[in-house]
């Protein structure tokens, strides 16, 4: 699907009822103990809610959390239904009614895609079932150790069912477009959808250089920066995301005049241990907790850090990217694809490597200010919001026509 297609804005013809597309979002554990769709699926459900209600499709998303999703989803003028959360049965029942008069499922995530296949039941092979995967299923991402080989097993069983069951799979990555085919998807396509976690847009006079500079003076004071480069990295500390191999790397930039200060945003059951290693080792690191503004704070960061491959499209890499902030990740999964040349890519697990990177760029302002430029071109390739919509669109037409 070639980001620069672009399909017109329809509408039915009068009299014909418009086509009824049900989209159902995977979920995940939430803070509050409940499920919520990931902020990547929540975000590129609003996205497609949005731009295929403008082209007269009749737009139902499904989910399992109410609240703010429901209001960012009715804003776009689709409807919403929420899904029971007690069990798979109860969630599949109440998709099976809100897709009584469905013309197209579109499932978004594993999960999803298995509530969808079991909610189609009988209808499965009349109605068409779209799934897109953004990210590797989480015991696919990595080896498994031998506690997690159970869960490894299902969740292959889980992605060969899927995959077989869908109508034709989309995938974020080549590495997902791959999966899909080995797990005997009949029909699997490269369909890459970038997109903002939000539609925010600054403050009124905060658009030009000298706005963007109050940002970046606003950031780094709030996090005790002021005086020293801000390396930046985002995600929950859960052991997952690359933390420790980042404070490792750190050591190496307490030589550096002034030091680095390496900030964590996020928040998880890690955090204990990785704060007894900033203050047992005197790291120049810190820990900032849970953070809305996380990704705002890249406009303040002189190097956005990836410690750990990417399970898909990164959005702290999107973000950087597209504000020309430099970016130093881990190689692997979908970040090729995503950053291009625009970003110093090293090998999973070496934090030398990592740190090294890292230096070399503080050294280098003007190889920093190449990247900046790079990232920002990169992200102009990227297809927008509406040409995603247009794409998928496209696709629903082969089914429904």
């Amino acid at each position: 699907m070639s980001p620069s297609r672009t399909h017109a804005p329809r509408r039915p013809a009068v009299g014909a009822r418009p086509p009824h597309a049900v989209h159902v979002l995977g979920c995940g554990p939430a803070a509050d103990g409940t499920e919520a769709p990931s902020a990547r699926t929540a975000a590129h459900a609003r996205s497609l809610a949005r731009g295929l209600t403008a082209r007269g499709v009749r737009v139902t998303v499904c989910a399992r959390q109410d609240g703010p999703l429901r209001h960012a989803i009715t804003g776009t003028g689709a409807e919403f239904a929420a899904l029971p959360g007690r069990t798979e049965a109860d969630a599949a029942a109440r998709l099976r009614t809100v897709c009584a008069d469905a013309d197209l499922i579109h499932a978004h995530g594993l999960r999803a895609g298995l509530l969808a296949a079991l909610a189609l039941g009988r209808r499965r092979g009349t109605v068409p079932l779209v799934v897109t995967w953004h990210a590797l299923p989480r015991a696919a991402a990595a080896h498994a150790s031998r506690t997690e080989a159970a869960r490894e097993l299902v969740t292959r069983l889980l992605v060969r069912r899927v995959a077989r069951a869908a109508t034709v799979v989309l995938g974020a990555t080549t590495e997902l477009v791959d999966m899909a085919r080995r797990g005997g998807a009949r029909d699997a396509r490269l369909a890459p959808a970038p997109i903002p976690l939000t539609d925010a847009e600054p403050p009124p006079g905060e658009e030009s250089p000298d706005g963007e500079e109050v940002l970046r003076h606003k950031a780094r004071a709030g996090i005790g920066a002021l005086d020293r480069p801000l390396i930046l990295t985002v995600g929950r500390l859960d052991g997952r995301r690359g933390h420790d191999s980042a404070l490792t790397a750190s050591r190496g930039w307490r030589g550096l005049n002034p030091p680095p200060l390496l900030a964590l945003a996020g928040e998880g059951p890690e955090r204990a241990a990785l704060q007894r290693r900033i203050e047992e080792e005197r790291l120049p690191a810190r820990l900032l907790g849970r953070r809305a503004d996380a990704l705002g704070l890249l406009a303040g960061a002189d190097i956005a850090l990836l410690p750990a491959r990417c399970r898909g499209h990164s959005l702290v890499a999107q973000e950087a990217l597209r504000a020309g902030v430099p970016l130093v990740a881990v190689d692997g999964g979908g970040m090729p694809e995503l950053v291009g040349s625009a970003a110093v890519l090293v090998p999973c697990g070496d934090a030398d490597l990592l740190s090294s990177a890292v230096a070399a760029l503080l050294a280098d302002p003007d190889r920093r200010a190449e990247l900046a430029a790079a990232g920002r071109a990169q992200a102009r390739t990227w297809p927008t919001e509406d040409q995603v919509a247009a794409q998928v669109l496209t696709v629903y037409d082969e089914f429904l026509s």
